[in-house]
């Protein structure tokens, strides 16, 4: 079986402050994205363990570790004999802030109920998400959302229009463990994620380039100043919607207009840059 394994932008992203368990409380808008990676899954009776590929073989620690930690935990509290090889082929991005590491794991859950016939509902696949990483629960639904807490609170939201989307990614990436270390070292931006929501509903995108932000721009800039130096650009270029996703260190812009994110593109392709036109997505 064949499963797309979407990527994600956090159009905007608040940090509430660090929490007495040293975690840090947020809430973000977040937009699901068409680029994808694609997880093959494949079973055999025969199967007497679970094995994870990938066709990047740079990433295939990493990935394999958190698609691993999804079976396992599944296998914990529902158990069920069937091994797979899970093979993963990568578009997303590595240590960029676009979820792919989180998008695979949720993909994984969903796909071990559905083959296994466990028929575990959305609220317990996201709490067993939530133990695997923060990310996972939203991937589960996968669908323009408001996302609290730890990232375990998500709550659709309405996004009449899809936007197209430019991702512009500096060689640095950026580990989200080292840019939380330092982020509460830096004053907050000021962000209205209701006024966001608002205007993504009503299809204001004025309101929305007001009231966004990301209180972790500031502390990924410290780490790798490309990040600041690519968003300023691209604001100066006319992109109002655009930011940081995540923790960096992709730099996103959204547009209604195809052609001039396409010239944009590539303008930052003969810079060196990595750079990905996809979409966002209203719902699936």
């Amino acid at each position: 079986m064949l499963c797309k394994s979407y990527a994600k932008i956090n159009l905007s992203l608040q940090n509430k402050g660090k929490r007495e368990d040293g975690y840090h409380e947020l809430d973000m808008i977040n937009l699901p994205l068409e680029l994808h990676d694609v997880v093959e899954f494949d079973y055999s009776p025969l199967y007497r363990e679970t094995y994870i590929t990938c066709d990047d073989v740079g990433l295939l620690g990493t990935h394999s570790n958190i698609c691993k930690k999804a079976v396992d935990a599944m296998r914990k509290d529902h158990p069920f004999k069937e091994h797979f090889t899970i093979h993963i082929h990568k578009e997303i991005p590595f240590a960029a802030g676009l979820g792919g590491g989180s998008s695979n794991a949720a993909v994984t859950l969903l796909f071990l109920n559905k083959f296994c016939k466990l028929n575990l509902p959305l609220d317990e696949l996201c709490r067993i998400g939530a133990t695997i990483g923060s990310d996972v629960p939203y991937f589960l639904t996968n669908k323009p959302a408001r996302v609290r807490g730890l990232g375990e609170i998500v709550t659709p939201i309405s996004a009449p229009i899809s936007y197209h989307c430019l991702l512009i990614k500096p060689e640095q990436g950026l580990s989200t463990s080292d840019v939380y270390a330092i982020c509460d070292k830096f004053e907050h931006v000021g962000i209205d994620n209701d006024k966001v929501e608002l205007g993504i509903r009503n299809e204001d995108e004025e309101l929305i380039s007001k009231s966004m932000g990301n209180d972790l721009l500031r502390p990924a800039n410290s780490l790798c100043p490309e990040v600041g130096s690519i968003l300023s650009s691209l604001q100066l270029m006319g992109f109002p919607i655009s930011g940081m996703s995540g923790s960096g260190s992709t730099v996103f812009a959204l547009s209604t207009d195809a052609k001039k994110i396409k010239e944009a593109a590539l303008k930052y392709e003969k810079k060196g840059y990595e750079v990905i036109v996809t979409k966002t997505h209203t719902s699936r």
